[in-house]
């Protein structure tokens, strides 16, 4: 007879961690090496984008590649959020928007589990955006599941949220050369 064993994290260990992790479920996940120029510039645009949208709401933030506790054993660091709440120091209350932009090394982990992580938490809009394809999915929680909105190149999406509206331009995160 052979007994199976796993650790079991919470947020306390998590908090005594060195290095970049995120922790899902009780189950540690080392974060990629720091970002490419094309992620890191597409993140840069949406949370400007967003920033800016957002400067005449009273009530909600864009915040850029910070941790949200989820719960006991759930820490996710999502690569911009917008939240319409007055934040304590840690985020502890779920966001309205999440964006992943995803990579090879992430692609699998964003569509799936954190897909699964922010619909049953109740994030009302997960954008998932695609550098080489330059391409952004958009879902939006409706009766408890993510429905596709569509697919964002060059339009743009409108989300209405409690406290604002607004209109995100996708053709603007997208890095034009010369």
């Amino acid at each position: 007879m052979s007994l199976a064993y796993s650790e079991h994290y919470t947020v306390e260990d998590y908090a005594q961690w060195q290095g970049e992790w995120e922790l899902i479920d009780g189950k540690p996940y080392a974060m990629a090496p720091s970002p490419m120029v094309t992620h890191q510039s597409i993140n840069g645009k949406i949370f400007s984008q967003l920033s800016e949208l957002l400067e005449a709401c009273e009530e909600c933030q864009a915040l850029f590649e910070i941790d949200w506790t989820v719960c006991h054993d759930t820490v996710v660091r999502p690569d911009t959020l917008v939240i319409c709440y007055e934040p304590d120091e840690k985020l502890t209350k779920k966001p309205e928007i999440i964006f992943e932009v995803t990579s090879p090394s992430t692609v699998l982990k964003d569509e799936k589990v954190k897909f699964e992580i922010y619909e049953r938490e109740g994030v009302k809009y997960y954008i998932l955006v695609y550098p080489e394809e330059k391409v952004a999915k958009v879902y939006v929680l409706k009766e408890g599941r993510y429905i596709k909105m569509d697919d964002f190149s060059d339009k743009k999406a409108r989300f209405e949220l409690d406290a604002c509206e607004m209109e995100f331009d996708f053709s603007k995160i997208w890095r034009e050369r010369k």
